[in-house]
């Protein structure tokens, strides 16, 4: 078994071990022998912690070490998402992480596209919930409003942190813990 640092994670040793209990239960019986198994983004997404989570599959793309861009994670990328969202997470960090989420496209910045996967995101995907396309243009031309500090039409990083500082309640929200 190889070691972790508590040092390098916001976690403690008991929440190391449970994580490493419940991340070996995930691993597959012919890897069990491998010294650093990856356990594939379906299997993640089957823990009831993530399973609600809109945005579980976001969260399992933007910790993923893989290679193939596949979401699968190795112990230490479990280790650093539960670390992300754990209580003891800094803003900086839990913010940094939850701009990688909603950066759907990757590129660095919150554009509309990423705004409006976002809102389909928390307002789920039925039509009963669903924007009209007028209240989706309204809503993200708010936001962008709000943020858009320098008025490029994206938000960037600072941006956003800038928002999220504003924000009380999105420490408390910004959490999983198993």
């Amino acid at each position: 078994k190889s070691f972790y640092d508590c040092e390098l994670t916001f976690l403690t040793k008991q929440e190391i071990l449970l994580a490493h209990k419940r991340f070996t239960e995930l691993v597959a019986k012919e890897d069990r022998n491998d010294p650093s198994p990856r356990v594939p983004m379906s299997k993640i997404l089957t823990l009831p912690e993530l399973k609600s989570n809109p945005f579980r599959k976001r969260i399992c793309h933007v910790f993923s070490t893989s290679e193939s861009k596949d979401g699968s994670l190795t112990f230490e990328d479990f280790l650093d998402l539960l670390s992300a969202f754990s209580d003891s997470a800094t803003l900086e960090i839990k913010s940094h992480y939850a701009f990688r989420i909603f950066d759907f496209d990757d590129d660095g910045t919150l554009d509309r596209g990423d705004l409006e996967k976002l809102v389909n995101c928390l307002t789920g995907e039925t039509d009963d919930t669903r924007l009209t396309p007028e209240e989706m243009k309204q809503l993200i031309n708010n936001i962008l409003e709000e943020s858009d500090i320098d008025k490029d039409g994206t938000v960037n990083l600072s941006e956003f942190q800038h928002v999220i500082s504003r924000s009380p309640d999105f420490v408390s929200s910004f959490k999983i813990v198993l």
